[in-house]
């Protein structure tokens, strides 16, 4: 089953892979990292696909998708 691992220190809480994922699997979190953004959280595995589409969104290269 795909997932997808949140590098914490690099997210700065744009929200585009949030919009880009076509299932909803990700959400912004409540916890913050050391810069004070709020980290992206993976939410489903069931509905994740694994299509990629969120790491490849992603400016700061804060998502790694392991299918």
């Amino acid at each position: 089953m795909p997932r997808v691992v949140v590098n914490p220190e690099r997210c700065k809480s744009c929200e585009i892979c949030v919009h880009a994922c076509p299932k909803e699997c990700l959400k912004i979190g409540e916890e913050t990292n050391a810069s004070g953004y709020f980290v992206v959280r993976f939410e489903s595995e069931e509905r994740c696909t694994g299509c990629l589409i969120c790491g490849e969104m992603c400016p700061d290269l804060a998502l790694q998708v392991w299918k």
